[in-house]
């Protein structure tokens, strides 16, 4: 069975910082692009940032600058640094992994981390 679990989440007064982790196991050959998306409350989910198999990056605008996205290909984990927090920045954060396994290509989702930026 695959699982993307995701730790890191929580509170966080304006201007600090988190590091969100996500681990894929599993019957897994290797993670392609991975990366991280998150939900707001009333709002649809929106991407934040990607990082590809040859590790090139992409942000949203509403975070560049101030979040970096980076993995561990040895052991199928993506992280995200989020700096300069700002309350805006409060939501479900996801992880998004596009898998391949012995039985063929899987996307998969995390369950997803809170993390509230507020005094």
């Amino acid at each position: 069975q695959v699982q993307l679990v995701e730790s890191g989440g929580g509170l966080v007064q304006p201007g600090g910082s988190l590091r969100l982790s996500c681990a894929a196991s599993g019957r897994i050959l290797s993670a392609r692009n991975m990366g991280w998306y998150r939900q707001a409350p009333g709002k649809q989910r929106e991407l934040v940032a990607t990082v590809t198999s040859a590790g090139s990056t992409d942000y949203a605008d509403l975070v560049k600058g101030r979040f970096t996205i980076s993995r561990d290909f040895a052991k199928n984990t993506v992280y995200l640094q989020m700096d300069n927090l700002k309350p805006e920045d409060t939501a479900v954060y996801f992880c998004n992994a596009d898998l391949l396994l012995v039985s063929g290509r899987m996307n998969s989702w995390g369950q997803g981390t809170q993390v509230t930026v507020s005094f």
